[in-house]
């Protein structure tokens, strides 16, 4: 495997991505919690341990579907977009969580969803594959 920029940043995305995984499984709950919204109709603490669920297994799909990097790509971005209504929600309620203990810290953090996105778009070439007209690119890890 040759590794590029592009296969550093997918494993450093992928790494990221489990680590937040694993800490939404333990000690640091409560704070992600801070994140679900009070109008989701859901249990908190029931979100905050199926999101880690899923960001531990988005990370291992980063570095390990090497044949369907873009597909995952996708999916995490995905995963970004549908994640970040909980970020709006800390900003609009005011929550702290994570050293976000501002109004100005908890605006800032929205603007880094859209960095994780292109990130995940980027790492995995998934737009390019896209605008390819392919879903995956059937080429080696680079």
């Amino acid at each position: 495997m040759a590794w590029t920029a592009r296969s550093v940043a997918r494993w450093v995305l992928g790494g990221g991505l489990v680590v937040a995984g694993i800490g939404h499984l333990t000690s640091r709950r409560e704070e992600f919690q801070a994140q679900v919204p009070d109008w989701l109709p859901v249990d908190a603490d029931l979100v905050v341990l199926l999101s880690g669920a899923v960001e531990i297994i988005l990370g291992l799909a980063l570095v390990a579907m090497i044949g369907r990097r873009a597909m995952v790509g996708w999916t995490v971005a995905g995963f970004f977009v549908v994640i970040f209504p909980g970020n709006v929600a800390q900003w609009l309620e005011g929550t702290d969580a994570f050293g976000l203990d501002t109004d100005a810290k908890r605006f800032g953090r929205l603007f880094l969803q859209p960095a994780l996105i292109a990130w995940a778009l980027w790492s995995t070439e998934a737009w390019r594959t896209w605008r390819r007209g392919g879903v995956d690119a059937a080429h080696p890890d680079t």
